[in-house]
């Protein structure tokens, strides 16, 4: 190339997953059974009222620009929803309409993040959260989290870990890849952490409708109104190609975010936009519960399952639709970490995961990510195959892997 690639640009990682990725489409191209559990998108279509009030505002040529900010009546319906799901007061002034959670997290960063400055994420965890950081010039503290903690950063880790060039902590709850969730005490405590260090707290609430076993995740407004939370359309609401999510700001930031909206992408998608209205009708509602039921049902097949041909899991998943299991046992000589262990599954079994090198550092050649977002049948088929390959190579012996090759 004549022209240098940024140094920014240099620094951010791929993610290890596309590589299994292309090499199970390569697979399915030459007729192979693949079996997806890698990408972390459900199986569901988005729910039909939603798609026909997008089909609808086309059909009414809304298709103009919004406002930077999103357009007022959604705005002020997901204001709303805190007021009916969590009995939270928030003014639809403090709603930011984005293209995707990825928007939203862009706006945070860049206007909370500056030069050199560092911000506290746990270890496993999302890595776009890392790499967005790092485009806007700032630096991440990863802290190395364990099952002791659910995977999660607390309170304890923030007096631990906070450093002079700290001045943000973003968490996940329900998180990717662990599906742990944050209790109420738990995001008191560690807003009271972070306001003792004279920082700012972001959370991650995408995955938030998703919780299981009568478990509902609290938000982080109920204990702190000075907190940045971010959500999406994609995930509960099944809306993955919509690209729509939004960002909860405190009072006063409403006028940054729209310089920062109106400059990096103008508006969010407009008819997307109208069609969200649609998620919060009780036809809606309706179907996001009954799939919610079926990725419960889906986890509680596949965990067990998983355990019979190997692998461990420390904690139970709360939410989200990922298990997030510990693969030690099944490594070798010729099978040294997870992504050597991702490859031969999908090489060998046809099972596509994801290798636990994505989320981090901490003991991530040891685990390895599971998305339970196809149907239980071909998540128990997917733990079958693994069962029998490993249980005919515990005999012959593992020998050349082809994926490497």
């Amino acid at each position: 190339m004549s022209t240098p690639i940024s140094k920014r640009a240099q620094a951010i990682s791929p993610f290890h997953v596309m590589d299994i990725l292309a090499q199970a489409k390569t697979l399915q191209a030459r007729g192979h059974d693949i079996i997806h559990m890698e990408v972390g998108e459900p199986d569901f279509e988005t729910p039909r009222p939603i798609i026909e009030a997008g089909i609808k505002a086309l059909e009414q040529a809304r298709t103009h620009y919004t406002p930077a900010l999103g357009f007022p009546e959604l705005r002020q319906a997901i204001a709303d929803c805190y007021q009916t799901h969590y009995n939270v007061k928030v003014s639809a002034e403090r709603i930011i309409v984005t293209p995707g959670a990825s928007g939203a997290l862009l706006l945070a960063m860049g206007a909370l993040l500056d030069n050199g400055r560092k911000v506290m994420l746990a270890d496993p965890g999302y890595p776009c959260n890392r790499h967005f950081a790092r485009f806007v010039e700032g630096e991440v503290n990863a802290v190395p989290v364990t099952a002791e903690s659910h995977y999660q950063l607390n309170a304890k880790h923030v007096e631990d870990y906070w450093d002079a060039e700290t001045s943000l902590a973003l968490v996940a709850s329900p998180s990717n890849p662990t599906g742990t969730v944050l209790t109420k005490s738990e995001l008191a405590a560690l807003s009271a952490a972070v306001k003792k260090e004279q920082g700012t707290l972001i959370v991650d609430e995408i995955y938030h409708g998703l919780t299981y076993d009568g478990f509902d995740a609290p938000t982080a407004l109920a204990v702190d109104d000075k907190a940045f939370v971010i959500n999406s359309f994609s995930k509960f609401f099944g809306m993955t190609g919509w690209r729509l999510g939004w960002l909860v700001v405190p009072e006063g930031y409403t006028e940054v975010m729209d310089r920062l909206a109106q400059n990096l992408y103008l508006a969010a998608p407009t008819m997307s936009q109208y069609a969200a209205l649609a998620a919060f009708e009780t036809s809606t509602l309706n179907i996001l519960e009954e799939r919610r039921h079926i990725l419960e049902h889906r986890r509680d097949a596949l965990m067990p399952a998983l355990e019979q041909v190997g692998f461990k899991f420390a904690v139970k998943p709360q939410g989200a639709f990922y298990l997030y299991a510990d693969c030690s046992a099944l490594l070798n000589e010729q099978l040294p970490d997870s992504m050597a262990l991702s490859r031969y599954l999908l090489k060998e079994a046809g099972v596509a995961i994801t290798p636990g090198l994505d989320f981090g550092n901490f003991e991530a050649e040891k685990h390895c990510r599971f998305a339970y977002t196809t149907s239980e049948e071909r998540l128990l088929e997917a733990a079958d195959r693994i069962g029998r390959l490993l249980r005919r190579h515990s005999v012959t012996g593992y020998g050349r892997c082809e994926a490497d090759e």
